[in-house]
């Protein structure tokens, strides 16, 4: 099975996942997104396909987040996929890219719907 995770080591949500992929015995490709971020059409087709509205894939509990005045309900999607392409470090993670879909696997568990 081909799969994919934009994965953080820091993040132990996204270390859980990895590990529960592993368990499952397939060995992903495993992309350090915050060396080598997504471009902005691939954030947004992760986004849609795993059926999120843009806030919902942004690390809102960054301070980055706020300091760009992200927190202003009047923010647009156009506002935050730019901050979140100039910024990785404001995509939610770990969005998991599999044959059965794609999730953003907060929490970790989620990976489970698509292995």
């Amino acid at each position: 099975m081909d799969i994919t995770i934009f994965h953080n080591t820091r993040c132990g949500t996204s270390r859980t996942t990895l590990d529960t992929i592993r368990a499952a015995g397939v060995e992903p490709r495993v992309v350090d997104y915050l060396a080598q971020p997504p471009s902005r059409d691939e954030l947004k087709d992760l986004i849609a396909r795993a059926g999120l509205s843009v806030r919902d894939a942004v690390r809102s509990k960054e301070a980055l987040f706020a300091e760009l005045g992200l927190d202003d309900p009047a923010a647009t999607d156009d506002a935050l996929l730019d901050a979140m392409v100039a910024h990785p470090i404001l995509i939610n993670r770990p969005f998991v890219v599999t044959p059965k879909g794609v999730r953003l696997c907060r929490p970790a568990d989620l990976v489970r719907e698509i292995l």
